[in-house]
């Protein structure tokens, strides 16, 4: 069996097979003979004057075994298992073009459309505090609300939380992007099997620069990460320990000239020292999801959002959803009647104690008889809510509650 016979597309998945992957060794060949079927085209001492890895030169010499996994990917495609995206194809996302080592290849499940979207990527712990799980909910969902996709990792905690978010809402189905450390056949956390399926049936895609098969490493999980920056305008760290590998995900984002964004939390809170260190290192602090899109410029912004939610308000939607919404919406609320706040139920107790006449710390702890900590951060949680505001260290419920 001979190269020749492949098509420009098959010479592509070829070559990538055979450099397991490699960026680097993928795009010397391809830098030193011009595309992947003039590199197959080579003799093996053309490869080997590269310096090479000598198990690419190996797998190069055995045409048999390269010729049946191109067939094999080609059956797979043929019946549905999944797809496969070119450099140069309609559908190839063009913000990945623009990084420094974009995938040839992509293998993706689900609606491709999605590429296409403005992102967003939200990513943090893999073990968030309740109060993060929440926060990266909210806030990918009213991200959703406002035209924009929720790109993330599909890993347990801040990422599971964030394309559930998305998938929240109804009125923008499937807005979420999921983009696999492992092959697109491999489900990793072997338990998101469920996750997985929600998002392709709800119009969401996955998608993965590696080959079928390959199985999660720690190797795989930086390559990952690079595409939910690459994909992104810009990148949300909700929370995140020093050591997270979301500040790899933060480093690539403003490596490749996008913004990065991190929501504060308590000092003591060690789950989230990662966020302090990239807001010190320059991140722009945020503690509503509408500050992203102010940053981001009201222009990236879809014109049509939706008056009201079939799963109840969100809960970041407030009064600064108004300007967000078209001005004939803006018509259709003026008198509408505004909807009783929904507050979570570990939190009613400190809201029945707030009024419109603001309170200083001081007079809440004394009142409430919880310690400092546990109220700046029940209060935090209200602020994002959109339920309270804060005047100069004072706090009492949002105007119109």
């Amino acid at each position: 069996m001979s190269y020749q016979q492949l098509s420009t597309h098959s010479a592509v998945l070829a070559l990538w097979y055979i450099v397991n992957t490699s960026l680097s060794s993928y795009y010397k060949l391809i830098d030193a003979f011009g595309d992947a079927y003039s590199a197959l085209s080579m003799t093996v001492g053309d490869w080997r004057a590269l310096s090479l890895h000598s198990a690419h030169i190996k797998r190069f010499e055995d045409a048999d075994d390269v010729l049946a996994f191109v067939s094999r990917v080609l059956d797979e495609v043929s019946y549905g298992a999944y797809r496969v995206l070119f450099v140069g194809d309609d559908d190839y996302p063009v913000q990945l073009i623009n990084i420094y080592d974009p995938p040839p290849v992509l293998f993706y499940r689900g609606c491709v459309e999605r590429l296409k979207d403005k992102q967003i990527a939200m990513v943090g712990s893999r073990n968030p505090t309740e109060m993060a799980r929440k926060i990266t909910f909210d806030m990918a969902q009213y991200l959703v609300q406002s035209g924009f996709s929720v790109t993330s990792g599909l890993a347990q905690g801040v990422d599971r939380a964030a394309h559930l978010g998305a998938l929240e809402q109804l009125v923008c189905f499937g807005r979420t992007i999921g983009v696999m450390g492992t092959g697109i056949d491999v489900c990793y956390p072997k338990n998101h099997n469920a996750l997985f399926a929600q998002i392709i049936q709800e119009g969401g895609v996955l998608i993965t620069e590696l080959l079928p098969g390959t199985p999660a490493s720690k190797h795989t999980f930086p390559r990952r990460n690079r595409l939910v920056a690459g994909l992104s305008l810009a990148t949300v760290v909700t929370e995140a320990a020093l050591q997270s590998g979301s500040l790899i995900t933060a480093r690539l984002a403003a490596e490749q000239g996008k913004q990065v964004f991190a929501v504060p939390s308590t000092i003591h809170n060690k789950n989230a020292e990662g966020c302090h260190h990239l807001i010190r290192e320059g991140a722009t602090l945020i503690y509503h999801p509408n500050q992203i899109i102010e940053e981001l410029g009201n222009d990236a912004v879809y014109s049509a959002l939706p008056k009201t939610f079939s799963r109840g308000v969100s809960a970041f939607v407030d009064d600064e959803m108004n300007d967000l919404m078209p001005k004939t919406s803006q018509l259709l609320h003026t008198h509408a009647q505004k909807p009783a706040p929904m507050v979570p139920e570990h939190l009613q107790d400190l809201w029945v104690c707030l009024s419109n006449n603001p309170k200083d710390l001081d007079a809440l702890v004394t009142e409430m008889a919880v310690d400092t900590g546990m109220l700046l951060a029940r209060l935090m949680e209200l602020e994002l809510l959109g339920l309270v505001q804060q005047v100069g260290g004072r706090y009492g419920r949002a105007k119109d509650f």
